[in-house]
């Protein structure tokens, strides 16, 4: 009876110990978008040197663009395999159809940061967006720690 009661506990202080080690193993999970969209921003008007007023606007309607983005869904595919004309022609109108969308949401932010930003500031904006993004399509895995080194690259 000893013996079974050692056993047990043996086992019950393993599993503890597997389960422990799995949880600090994972402490590098991947961000959330809206993680993401926040480090993106910070970065951005931390990049720009805006004071603490317009970097909160700025944030905030970064933020929220991204959120409208994400809302559109993902882009329709672009598979090349054998289709009938009409098929082909269905999925040109449906990529352009999203284009169209992000466009539409891209001049309606244009004219948000414009409330609060000089045009210079909205084209620079732009591009750092356009970097990051670019950096992070080649670069799919990295932890939220790295990504201010990594931008400055």
């Amino acid at each position: 009876m000893k013996n079974i009661i050692r056993i047990f506990m043996l086992t019950v202080a393993m599993v503890t110990i597997s389960v422990s080690t799995y949880a600090q193993k994972n402490d590098h999970q991947r961000m959330t978008r809206e993680q993401l969209a926040e480090v993106q921003a910070n970065f951005i008007a931390n990049e720009m040197s805006m004071d603490d007023t317009t970097a909160g606007q700025f944030i905030e309607t970064f933020c929220q663009f991204q959120k409208e983005i994400w809302a559109l869904g993902p882009r329709p595919k672009r598979e090349t395999s054998d289709r009938t004309d009409a098929e082909a022609e269905q999925i040109l109108k449906e990529r352009f159809s999203h284009s169209q969308k992000i466009l539409d949401l891209r001049k309606k932010y244009y004219m948000e940061y414009s409330k609060f930003l000089t045009q210079k500031q909205i084209e620079r904006v732009y591009r750092l967006e356009r970097e990051m993004m670019n950096r992070l399509y080649y670069r799919s895995s990295f932890c939220p720690q790295c990504l201010r080194v990594r931008m400055k690259k």
